[in-house]
């Protein structure tokens, strides 16, 4: 788990348990100051307006070590269940806009 200011908590799974023959990798690098930069992002394969679901660093800042190699989602774009119980999905600037509220 991360904890970031002003972010819910991100998880990271390890990638032996996400199924890969899912998603589809895209073109996306960013940088955080706290994590590093990112080696890259998926969205969901044949499902339209799925970009960058999800992201890894494979090599993070020290201070994050922990979360190399590992994948996590936006809490924001997907359901998360933590064990077994559906979060709640949060509102962020990462949030999906409604059709037409661009």
């Amino acid at each position: 788990m991360v904890f970031e200011t002003g972010l819910p908590t991100r998880y990271y799974l390890n990638r032996t348990d996400v199924h890969f023959e899912q998603l589809q990798p895209t073109q996306s690098v960013t940088s955080c100051p706290y994590k590093g930069r990112t080696t890259g992002y998926w969205s969901l394969a044949h499902a339209a307006d799925t970009d960058d679901l999800a992201w890894t660093y494979d090599f993070p800042t020290a201070a994050l070590l922990p979360i190399a190699g590992l994948i996590a989602f936006y809490n924001e774009k997907v359901e998360i269940f933590l064990d077994g119980k559906l979060l709640e999905l949060p509102r962020t600037h990462f949030s999906s806009s409604p059709k037409g509220a661009e």
